[in-house]
């Protein structure tokens, strides 16, 4: 019997936008909830002046609530005199009641999907990163990696427009050497972004624009080396990606293990550790959401004195289970947070952003501009015209429908290949992973499948304490087709491995 517990096909039961969850609303109390949520983001300047609501059927499509509801918390809103219809240009927030320091946001929910208990079999050390990286590079006829979004669904078309837009209005002088931080074009619409997504405050000026969360990482490790830090916790399980880039820099890396809640603070509590790196939202690879209890416990190291570096890799993408809030969102002043479009758009792009506490900002624009002088102009500033256009977020709404499909494809193959595998971590992202609870050796698993033309990750690459085998399946990128035929060959070369252990094995007494 399959033991998914983290699977469902059922609604998200809430919206990214502005982190807007109805479940614990009174019956009756929605358009007071909603119009109350709505005026709060105005005034704390999470929907500054000009920010374009959803259209009310899409938000009410999200929350699974009335239209009705929407519209009359909107019409409310205009009556105050903080919104404004404008046609096909939607309803636009154009007033504000001042600022205030409240943040808004749920509490983040307690994680209710479980995962398998670690086992006695130890996964094998990545110690060698030479053979993930050539091993990485292999071509394959299935790619199933992790992390990589549906490329097919790039919006050419869109990016086109928004580009010829840009260059229509570019004066000769912006096409010169720019600001290392970012153009403000794009620090602005990823400050919106950011406080519509992920409840996160922050002003234009507080963005760094970097090539990608790997630059950021890159960044932070220069910055703290030079403080006297020579070393980041991480989770384990956890990206082995971005331990080689701590590594890179100098960094050791001790290993905080992870549960089904998340971080073991406890643990961290007594490392020797001062910085971590976490990934909350939506753990890698095991799809862990880091739940209130420990949260909180987390929030309290860093209020001690810890720092704590945020990877928010792929949290807009989420199928099955409530937004959950930033942590830089609750404490900014020791939050390095982190995101980018790679997993929104394409990883060509190498566009990130940073928000760092003020005492790290200015060394890292230093940084930033040692090491290229800035992230080039256009490409920001076509991306900036898609954000304000409201183009992203119909494109983030179109992929994740074609990724709920595939990963419902995954799930299916699983259960009827693979029924003894456990699933983590499906309700959201662009991967899943499995294990299981023999003595598999996951390595061997992922090069018998990579010989038969599909690629996947062991799970044990991206451990360094012991940990149940498994292994970690992006399904974004591929059909429903092509996901069925590559679990059907992982499966045949379970089979055939595990034949192959049985007849190497001595006979018993």
């Amino acid at each position: 019997m399959n033991r998914s517990n983290q699977a469902g096909s059922g609604r998200s039961n809430g919206t990214d936008f502005l982190q807007l969850n109805p479940a614990d609303v009174p019956a009756g109390g929605l358009a007071d909830w909603l119009t109350d949520r709505l005026r709060t983001a105005i005034s704390t300047g999470h929907l500054p002046v000009g920010t374009r609501l959803p259209a009310t059927r899409t938000l009410a499509a999200d929350l699974g609530i009335s239209r009705g509801v929407v519209t009359e918390s909107y019409q409310r809103l205009t009556e105050d005199g903080h919104v404004i219809g404008r046609g096909r240009a939607g309803t636009v927030v154009v007033g504000t009641t001042g600022r205030s320091h409240l943040r808004i946001g749920p509490r983040p929910p307690e994680a209710s999907s479980k995962t398998s208990d670690p086992g006695t079999t130890s996964c094998r050390s990545a110690e060698n990163l030479e053979i993930f990286d050539n091993l990485r590079a292999v071509p394959a006829r299935i790619d199933l990696t992790p992390g990589v979004p549906d490329l097919a669904a790039f919006p050419r078309a869109a990016w086109i427009r928004a580009e010829r837009a840009v260059l229509q209005g570019l004066q000769a002088a912006e096409f010169g050497y720019g600001d290392p931080a970012g153009t403000p074009a794009l620090r602005r619409a990823v400050a919106v972004w950011l406080a519509q997504n992920r409840g996160i405050a922050a002003g234009p000026d507080d963005l760094i624009i970097v090539a990608g969360v790997a630059q950021a990482i890159g960044l932070v490790a220069q910055v703290l080396e030079q403080r006297g830090v020579h070393e980041i916790a991480v989770e384990d399980p956890g990206s082995l990606g971005s331990r080689q880039h701590l590594q890179n820099w100098g960094m050791r890396t001790p290993p905080i293990p992870v549960d089904d809640r998340g971080l073991q603070v406890d643990v961290l509590r007594n490392s020797s550790a001062d910085v971590v790196m976490v990934t909350p939202a939506h753990h890698f690879p095991t799809g862990v959401v880091l739940d209130g209890e420990r949260r909180r416990e987390l929030i309290q190291w860093a209020a001690d004195g810890g720092l704590i570096i945020e990877d928010d890799y792929d949290a807009e993408h989420r199928y099955d289970r409530p937004p959950v809030p930033a942590l830089r969102a609750m404490l900014p002043d020791q939050v390095i947070y982190t995101g980018s479009v790679s997993k929104l758009l394409a990883p060509a792009l190498r566009i990130g952003w940073m928000l760092a506490p003020p005492q790290y900002k200015d060394e890292l624009i230093g940084r930033k501009r040692l090491a290229d002088l800035g992230n080039a102009a256009l490409p920001q500033l076509t991306l900036a015209h898609l954000m304000e256009s409201g183009e992203l977020e119909r494109q983030l709404r179109f992929v994740r429908r074609r990724h709920r499909t595939r990963r419902d494809a995954m799930v299916a193959a699983i259960r009827n290949h693979l029924p003894t595998a456990t699933i983590h971590g499906a309700a959201a992202g662009l991967h899943l992973t499995i294990t299981f609870d023999d003595t598999t050796n996951d390595v061997a698993l992922a090069a018998a499948a990579l010989a038969r033309g599909v690629k996947v990750h062991p799970l044990s690459w991206h451990c360094q304490l012991p940990h149940t085998p498994g292994l970690v399946l992006g399904y974004a990128a591929r059909t429903p087709t092509e996901i069925t035929e590559a679990i059907a060959t992982i499966a045949d070369c379970r089979t055939e491995e595990r034949v192959v252990v049985a007849s190497t094995s001595p006979p018993h007494a």
